[in-house]
């Protein structure tokens, strides 16, 4: 199916075209049944070059010798078989039928003119019939060239997102198989250990109670591990328990549990809750629910034994989590890994929904970290590639900017894509192509130029010989002419001497006789560097009544 644009123009060209051969008929004095005919054909003709591109310009060339409107249209039929004719040989062989016959025609059709008009019509068949066929062939061949240079580099890209991704995946696999093998070891080892000291009988009540936090907090990190191992390897977590499925859905009402978990390890933890509580997106409820994470984790690490204090508040516009410690009340224990990097993870992961965190000391020596999120999370560029199916690889090859150029039939006009970055194969396959699609267009080009300098050069000569005609004789010519001929008698032997060659021809002549006209000519004699020789008759009383031969300044 045409696009519309395609349609209109289809429509125009077709209405153009039959509007010209009307014009074209009835210039030549056709009656209305005829110029109506040529107009009907050309809006008949016209679409069909589309589908018969040779037979239409074959036709259309040989009706053109009887009908002259259709003269018009032959351009551009010329122009569309050059476009649309596949093969060398095949688009050589119809232009060289539609010249040979053009032109046997012309010369059967008019045989009584002249040699001058015969060359006129090959002429005319070069420009209207030869040239617009380069023309279109050229075009279809940078066309073609074109949209074989942008097929490739769309695979190109393909095939480099394929080779980013494997190597991502690669990646991820090697990061979760590290952390499993060495923080799962870890994590199994401190859980059996601390369920090992759980049931020991020696442990007071209130020392029982904080192994049985540490069991659950390596339990519940096992979980968390496992969780972020199956999103590296696959981009899928599966929860493989009731706990980890609980695990994997975290969020604002999980804060409650961290701050039980807090509680029953012996600190003194408040949660406060102000506003009306409304429904977050997934990924601002897991910010807040990190951001109290972080907070708490930050707390004991660096405040042991503080009050903390964790607020939320549902504002108009946001929610905002705040966890504040007052100042350490026993020594930080010794050991403690502190790399600073949960509060720059923690800040990327706000940003990314369009939220804020905001972290320093309080005026009384504790700390204080807030979070501010939006309720709904903001767009961004690594969001806005995932909801697109994109992956974030270090080939980011979704943004480039070729791949804003799809691949598929270009018109004239369109983006020219280098070879950079191509295969050498590629390269070389390309550049063969296009030496040889020039090849063929200039050898073409050439021949139709040298055509047109060969009938030009030849209309030339023949107009000079022509002109030469008119204006000049040889000795033989001068010698038979008799001094008392009548002088109708001389003037039909000899030629007006109406030329553009013959120029002025009285420098240095010898003066006229009296009352007489002359007629002078030029000798086909060679004369010298500044002269030339000339033959001159003079008549009075309608007889010759002198003859002479002399030199005058050329």
């Amino acid at each position: 199916m045409w696009p519309p644009r395609r349609v209109v123009g289809e429509i125009v060209l077709t209405v153009l075209v039959a509007l010209l051969a009307a014009g074209a008929e009835m210039a030549v004095n056709s009656g209305v049944p005829r110029v109506a005919a040529v107009t009907l054909a050309t809006a008949v003709v016209a679409p069909l070059r589309r589908v018969l591109p040779a037979t239409v310009l074959l036709a259309v060339v040989v009706a053109s010798t009887e009908f002259s409107g259709l003269a018009p249209l032959v351009p551009v039929l010329a122009w569309s078989a050059g476009r649309r004719i596949a093969g060398i040989g095949a688009a050589v062989g119809t232009f060289a039928a539609a010249y040979l016959t053009g032109l046997v025609l012309t010369l059967v059709t008019d045989l009584p003119r002249s040699p001058a008009a015969w060359l006129v019509a090959a002429l005319l068949l070069l420009v209207f019939v030869v040239l617009p066929g380069l023309v279109g062939r050229y075009s279809a061949q940078r066309r073609a060239l074109v949209d074989t240079f942008r097929e490739y580099n769309a695979q190109l890209l393909r095939e480099r997102e394929m080779t980013a991704e494997q190597a991502r995946l690669r990646e991820r696999q090697r990061i979760a198989q590290d952390m499993h093998d060495s923080l799962g070891h870890q994590l199994v080892l401190m859980s059996v250990h601390s369920g090992a000291l759980e049931v020991d009988r020696e442990l007071t009540g209130r020392q029982r109670e904080a192994v049985r936090v540490l069991r659950e907090a390596s339990v519940a990190a096992m979980h968390e591990l496992r969780e972020v191992v199956g999103l590296l390897r696959d981009g899928t977590p599966v929860p493989e328990s009731p706990e980890e499925a609980e695990a994997a859905t975290r969020g604002v009402a999980g804060v409650e549990d961290l701050v039980a978990v807090s509680r029953r390890a012996g600190t003194t933890v408040e949660l406060r809750t102000s506003g009306k509580a409304r429904p977050l997106a997934p990924a601002v409820d897991h910010a807040a629910y990190r951001v109290a994470q972080e907070g708490l984790t930050n707390a004991h690490k660096h405040a042991p034994g503080a009050a903390i204090t964790v607020a939320l508040r549902y504002e108009p516009d946001s929610l905002i989590v705040e966890v504040a410690n007052g100042p350490a009340t026993t020594k930080a224990a010794h050991g403690v890994v502190s790399g600073g990097q949960g509060l720059t993870g923690l800040g990327e992961r706000t940003r990314l929904v369009g939220g804020m965190v905001h972290a320093g000391p309080t005026a009384g020596g504790g700390f204080r970290l807030a979070g501010v999120l939006p309720y709904t999370p903001v767009e961004s560029a690594a969001p806005v590639r995932a909801a697109r199916g994109a992956t974030a690889t270090f080939v980011d090859a979704s943004d480039d900017v070729r791949r804003q150029f799809p691949a598929g039939p270009g018109g004239e006009g369109g983006p020219v894509i280098d070879g950079n970055g191509l295969p050498k194969e590629l390269v070389k396959a390309m550049r063969e192509s296009r030496r040889r699609s020039g090849l063929a267009v200039g050898c073409g080009v050439a021949f139709g130029i040298g055509l047109l300098l060969v009938a030009a050069g030849g209309v030339g000569i023949w107009f000079l010989a022509q002109e030469a005609d008119k204006a000049m004789i040889d000795r033989g010519e001068f010698d038979a002419v008799r001094v008392g001929q009548s002088e109708a008698e001389v003037r039909d032997r000899l030629p007006d001497g109406k030329s553009f060659l013959a120029g002025d021809l009285t420098k240095g002549a010898p003066p006229e006789p009296a009352g007489s006209t002359c007629l002078t000519l030029m000798s086909t004699e060679v004369g010298g560097w500044d002269t030339e020789p000339v033959f001159r008759f003079c008549f009075r009383d309608g007889k010759l009544i002198e003859k002479k031969s002399f030199d005058v300044e050329a």
